[in-house]
């Protein structure tokens, strides 16, 4: 395991109209030890085709495709399994980061001595326009506060995988990576939020996690199912989850 390198983690599926412009987003890094690692989730030829010609220029980008379609978690941990870095950064095929992203939030990381770090993000629409709305985030969240805050928004999350037992995602669950934030947390210790907008988060309308009422269902099942908490404290935490959603929606930034 590199002491220094971050190993960037992609799951991409046809985002051949936003792919390039997010390996350039992680090319522009003024921290430079970096590898990105791409799991084609059997996309169209064009993603392949546009990844190569990054790849063919810069080894750091780094492709590999699944034999068959198994999902994003499935593809996240093929890039995890191949990953040669301590620090393993999320990054989704179709969102952007600031140049500065990765040093910024390294620096944060090695000076509160932390091993699982998020920032703030903006949003921008399906064409690259950024809204100049930032979305923030609680300063600090462990495992009781993230069952009932989803705050953590995984194109801005570093973690540390040398003080975690396992570092994986469970296919199924619907939020995949909120599944996986709450397997570190229970492991002990707490999420820093390093407050800055370094990300920009793409909507697009036929994203897996744009419709909310399916989101819902999704936080749900995990907290009945994944966490085996009872009906009264999910119906508590899952009302938090709604109400929190709701203040992003109009832009209050409090937290439950």
């Amino acid at each position: 395991m590199d002491e220094n390198l971050v190993s960037i983690i992609m799951p991409a599926y046809n985002s051949q109209r936003f792919i390039g412009e997010t390996i350039q987003s992680v090319q522009a890094q003024t921290y430079p030890n970096w590898e990105l690692l791409i799991t084609d989730d059997c996309s169209v030829p064009e993603v392949e085709l546009v990844v190569s010609s990054y790849s063919k220029l810069d080894p750091r980008v780094k492709y590999f495709k699944l034999k068959e379609n198994s999902g994003p978690a499935v593809a996240r941990n093929n890039s995890i399994a191949n990953a040669k870095g301590r620090y393993l950064a999320f990054l989704d095929s179709d969102d952007l980061w600031m140049p500065e992203k990765l040093k910024t939030q390294l620096d944060f990381m090695q000076t509160k001595g932390c091993h699982f770090s998020y920032t703030y993000y903006q949003r921008m629409k399906e064409d690259g326009v950024r809204y100049s709305y930032i979305n923030e985030c609680p300063d600090s969240l462990n495992y009781n506060q993230l069952l009932r805050n989803t705050a953590i928004s995984t194109l801005t999350v570093i973690v540390d995988r040398a003080k975690y037992k396992d570092v994986s995602l469970e296919k199924g669950w619907g939020y995949d990576d909120y599944v996986l934030w709450l397997d570190l947390l229970r492991q002990g210790g707490i999420a820093l939020c390093l407050p800055k907008s370094l990300a920009f988060y793409r909507v697009v309308e036929s994203s897996v996690s744009s419709k909310k009422v399916r989101a819902t269902k999704w936080v749900w099942r995990i907290l009945r199912e994944h966490e085996n908490i009872n009906v009264f404290k999910s119906s508590y935490y899952i009302s938090c989850f709604c109400i929190n959603a709701f203040l992003k929606r109009t832009r209050l930034n409090f937290w439950i």
